[in-house]
């Protein structure tokens, strides 16, 4: 019974395998929580964005453990500071546990002992050592800020041959690639942060080894305007050659440099077994590529994340796929055509309830009209699995008074309450809308007895004592899960990205 009570609890903790403040709640409860918590919580150690790494002397402490007794005499030479109980045994082997190597933050925990490049470097070859001995599989690695030969262990071969999710940038030398060819061939994970003005041609023949393929990112990341060549057009024909097994593709372009879009016409064509769509941004596409995205089918599409794309285009990809879109984050670039903008945006809501029954998370733009707003009710009362609402307005060129304002507000939240389905947590929206107080308060009232719901805003009108009042009221009723008001375009997006 003890035995089935610790499989259930594992399960139960693998749900927050990336919630660390959870996970280490979870480690004070009793000897038996404790236990299972720990292989879940050092499957992946340095993936927790609330933990400053750079400063964890306990992180460095259970480090230096490790490492004290083969580098003793290297310490006592070198004056490396060592915490107190350095050389006291451990609980757990916690590294056995690990499958995930982060150079970067690796080093940054080093680096609290000594601040010498060469101690580090001594220190991080030891350290690297014996984590590749002790991993049973790797099967996360990120070397950006990697140095040469960090990996060049008789161990490292067997190790790396398990790798799943490989994270790089394109700084790196290709010839570290060019080592990595033999032995890492079935990675499923490739995320790219391009840094260099340069192509990495060991990058492409890395692409071009792997056997199994499944998920792709490349994020740009230079600000260079005097580039003879864009670095990732090389990548991107290698990746259309792993066009049977990729189901995820996600680009970020921000390169700066002249250049349309580098992806080649077939990229589009090619990748039908996509469950995911990014790109963030489409203007520096082609018309002949933008055509290719209308017209292609994409029967497994799950999640479709366009920003600055014609209604048209994103319109066509949801009536073209299969019916399992999920999510759908959409930023539109027409709202300077004025002429089509209605229409379009009408017959975007319309589509989406037509072809996206498990819809879960949407972004939606609505003009102030009735009979946007009757789509929209219709579109609520169809999607049932909606759970995150992103509301934008464009109204054209039309300028409302307050009292407009409030008024649509008003049957906005009307709407949400006669139709808005069960699951329906979160909703985002700009200033656009606005919401008297005796509007606000009915609207809250009536979603009593519903899930606590969170609103995510850019209007600086709650910061009015009233409203602050009525929204830790409705709080303490359970009614409101999160409030957040005067955020930025990027905060009221990112959490919402995929």
């Amino acid at each position: 019974m003890s035995k089935l009570n610790e499989d259930i609890l594992f399960l139960i903790f693998k749900e927050f395998q990336e919630d660390s403040i959870s996970l280490f709640s979870f480690l004070m409860v009793n000897r038996l929580w404790c236990e299972t918590v720990i292989p879940i919580l050092w499957r992946n150690p340095w993936c927790y964005n609330d933990i400053n790494y750079s400063i964890k002397s306990s992180l460095f402490i259970i480090i230096s453990h490790y490492i004290f007794n083969d580098i003793k005499e290297f310490i006592t030479n070198q004056t490396i500071q060592l915490p107190s109980g350095s050389n006291q045994s451990l609980l757990f082997d916690y590294f056995s546990y690990c499958k995930s190597i982060n150079v970067n933050i690796i080093n940054s925990i080093i680096s609290i002992g000594s601040h010498l490049d060469y101690n580090q470097f001594s220190m991080q070859q030891k350290f690297y050592s014996l984590l590749i001995r002790k991993c049973p599989e790797l099967k996360y690695l990120d070397i950006r800020s990697i140095k040469p030969q960090t990996f060049y262990f008789p161990e490292a071969k067997d190790r790396l041959e398990s790798l799943c999710e490989l994270k790089c940038d394109t700084s790196i030398d290709s010839s570290y690639f060019y080592g990595l060819l033999p032995f890492c061939q079935y990675i499923q994970k490739l995320i790219i942060i391009n840094i260099d003005s340069k192509p990495n041609h060991g990058i492409v023949k890395l692409i071009e080894a792997q056997k199994n393929l499944k998920h792709f990112e490349w994020e740009d990341d230079i600000r260079n305007s005097h580039l003879t060549k864009d670095p990732s057009e090389e990548v991107f024909r290698a990746l259309t050659k792993k066009a049977d097994s990729l189901n995820h593709l996600i680009i970020y372009f921000r390169c700066i440099g002249g250049f349309e879009s580098a992806l080649p016409q077939e990229i589009l064509s090619k990748f039908y077994k996509l469950k995911t769509l990014v790109f963030d941004d489409l203007r520096p596409f082609t018309e002949e590529q933008l055509e290719q995205l209308r017209i292609q089918v994409y029967r497994d599409l799950e999640i479709v994340n366009l920003e600055w794309c014609g209604f048209d285009v994103i319109t066509k990809i949801i009536e073209n796929s299969g019916g399992c879109i999920k999510k759908i984050l959409f930023r539109d670039n027409n709202k300077f055509r004025c002429l089509t903008f209605y229409e379009d945006s009408l017959n975007f809501i319309r589509k989406v309830y037509e072809n996206c029954p498990l819809i879960e998370y949407l972004t939606i733009t609505l003009s102030l009209s009735k009979k946007h707003f009757d789509e929209f009710e219709k579109l609520l009362k169809i999607c049932q699995n909606l759970k995150s609402l992103l509301i934008t307005i464009d109204n054209l060129y039309a300028i409302e008074t307050d009292k407009e304002i409030l008024e649509y507000g008003k049957i906005f939240l009307e709407t949400l309450n006669r139709s808005a389905p069960i699951n329906l947590q979160e909703i985002r929206f700009y200033d656009d809308f606005k919401f008297s107080l005796e509007n606000l308060e009915e609207f809250l009232e009536k979603w009593r007895g519903r899930s606590a719901i969170s609103i995510l805003t850019s209007d600086s009108i709650y910061e009015g004592e009233n409203y602050k009042k009525l929204i830790n009221k409705y709080q303490r009723y359970g009614v409101i899960k999160d409030f957040e008001h005067n955020l930025n375009d990027y905060e009221i997006h990112y959490p919402f990205k995929f």
